[in-house]
């Protein structure tokens, strides 16, 4: 099974558990084991020495603990801490975007969590770290540790059974547990480990290793866990808006009569003389008696009927794109020029077959197409635009920004080559050119291939060696060059934006879906007693049905982009 976020989101929304926290007197570290100390040092790029004792180990680590762990955003660079801010929902300072000093300040504004509750979730590692786990990555790490778990295996109990049993597992494979070795990703690939972070926002190791991925993995895994319960938070307080305004339709459709009927039969005191907003508002001061009411079940239980039949839509349309895509990427990268099939690989620091045929070359594509383009690289100018790319040259001083008959070919070229010159020097130079794409390439994307004159989009499909293009309009050949681009970029896999994004707008989605529904029955329910909660109930169940459908919709426009 695939990564669904949906499904996460709405077991979060379910079961809405806080992560268990135990308040000791001493830190965390303190009962750490000597290579658990080692192991948090090399996580976070703090030098200590070798040999050296348990006490000089747990010293260094207390000397920086509070920076790296309850303020860790000070080693951020500025794509991470952008990534974190929109991740919040707080626009970005215009002008900041490049300002790693500003970028902090704005995060920091933004942090919510105390020093002592980031201390202290490490007291209990199991509460919090399988909480970014995919349902397949849960599953084979029961399966590999004979873990059983009740069936139907959904991600509420495996997610349970990986917790209660995480110790134990530790115990058996004579490991550490509280801040866990390798051995706890031994079934994720270097595919997964990159996808966890790129689905956060965090910067890959450059270059990689499968031990830095899974160290900057686990550096990572507690903020995610604290943002993922962030955001099912904010959707739950939207779940919880939306079923007020299912109550709010039936208050106002009711007639004085159907509030007061409805107040006896619940055992609330009408006073005499009450007036319409009298009885409104003693009706809504007893909002929660009011769920039980029959009438208002049904509208309940048709909102709970439009959340689930909008998740199964949503999941299914993206799982038979996912499926899809798999097929249709191998037959697009089979007539990928040789050049092409060279700088996919290049761009994932995949080694290129030297001399290699074009069989060669296409199995090792297609062994590596569910890695993404990550980090920076010479490719990351591959879609920028003419304009994008002067102005990148002129921040380098680049002669060829300034030159009129430049085509965009010749500024990719230029581009690419100022690029590697600056990642080969290191230093501050490098650190300013990947300020700059970090602040850059969001814009870059968001306009791909529109501005693009026709001869630049056939240029651009030459490179991949795409044939038959002749007698295509602009468009057709946009979409083209925009379908080849998703496929050096994404391989296989469909892009989707950051997971904290997802999580919010398709929580949003769907409430706003159910909130329409509402909508429509507060404003054709009558004030007939009888006919309030059939409207409230069509109403909501024209929700599901949109939802469904915008779902579809949803699957429809990924399988295009296919």
């Amino acid at each position: 099974m695939r990564f669904s976020l949906s499904s996460i989101l709405l077991v979060a929304l379910a079961a809405e558990s806080t992560v268990a926290s135990s308040w000791f007197s001493k830190a965390a570290y303190n009962t750490w084991h000597e290579t658990e100390l080692e192991r948090w040092l090399s996580d976070h790029n703090v030098p200590y020495p070798t040999p050296a004792d348990r006490k000089d180990l747990e010293n260094l680590v207390k000397s920086n603990w509070d920076s790296k762990v309850a303020s860790p955003y000070n080693d951020w660079e500025p794509a991470q801490l952008q990534s974190y801010l929109k991740a919040k929902g707080t626009e970005v300072k215009k002008g900041s975007e490049s300002n790693k000093q500003s970028l902090i300040s704005q995060v920091q504004g933004a942090w919510h969590e105390s020093a002592d509750t980031a201390s202290n979730s490490y007291n209990s590692v199991k509460d919090w770290i399988f909480d970014g786990w995919t349902d397949s990555q849960l599953k084979e790490f029961l399966d590999k540790n004979n873990v059983p778990v009740p069936q139907p295996r959904k991600r509420d109990t495996m997610l349970a059974a990986a917790r209660s049993n995480y110790e134990s597992v530790a115990k058996k494979l004579n490991q550490a547990a509280h801040y866990p070795g390798d051995w706890l990703y031994e079934s994720w690939s270097e595919s997964d480990l990159k996808e966890f972070l790129d689905e956060r926002g965090v910067p890959v190791p450059q270059p990689s290793s499968r031990d830095k991925l899974i160290a900057s993995v686990r550096r990572n895994s507690r903020l995610s866990a604290t943002q993922m319960k962030d955001s099912a938070a904010s959707a739950s307080a939207s779940a919880k808006a939306s079923k007020e305004s299912l109550s709010d339709a039936l208050l106002d459709s009711w007639s004085d009569s159907k509030i007061k009927e409805w107040a006896d039969s619940n055992g609330i005191k009408v006073p005499q003389g009450s007036k319409r907003n009298e009885l409104i508002a003693l009706a809504r001061k007893h909002r929660d008696t009011l769920t039980g009411d029959k009438v208002a079940s049904s509208a309940s239980s048709a909102f709970g009927a439009a959340t689930s039949n909008a998740q199964n839509q949503y999941a299914k349309a993206t799982d038979d794109a996912s499926l899809k895509s798999e097929d249709v990427f191998n037959e697009a990268v089979g007539s990928w020029s040789d050049s092409r099939l060279k700088a996919f690989l290049d761009a994932r620091g995949v080694p290129v077959p030297q001399g290699g045929k074009k069989d060669e070359l296409l199995k090792q594509v297609r062994l590596n197409k569910h890695k993404a383009a990550t980090g920076w690289s010479a490719w990351t100018f591959d879609t920028w635009t003419t304009e994008n790319l002067r102005n990148w040259l002129s921040t380098q001083n680049n002669k060829a920004a300034k030159k009129s008959g430049a085509t965009r070919d010749d500024l990719f070229k230029q581009a690419q080559d100022s690029y590697a010159s600056a990642s080969k020097s290191g230093g501050s130079n490098y650190a300013s050119v990947t300020s700059y794409l970090a602040s850059a390439t969001d814009a870059a994307k968001d306009s791909t291939f529109d501005t693009w004159s026709e001869s630049e989009l056939k240029s651009y499909l030459d490179s991949y060696g795409v044939p038959n293009y002749q007698g295509s309009n602009i468009n057709e050949l946009r979409a083209m060059a925009r379908r080849n681009a998703n496929y050096f970029r994404y391989g296989s896999s469909t892009p989707q934006g950051g997971m904290f994004a997802r999580l919010q707008s398709g929580a949003q989605w769907v409430f706003d879906q159910l909130k329409i529904g509402v909508s429509g029955g507060r404003a054709t329910a009558s004030y007939e007693g009888g006919k309030a909660g059939d409207a409230v109930k069509e109403g909501a169940t024209s929700a599901t049905n949109r939802a469904g459908e915008a779902a579809q919709k949803a699957g429809d426009k990924v399988k295009e982009e296919l």
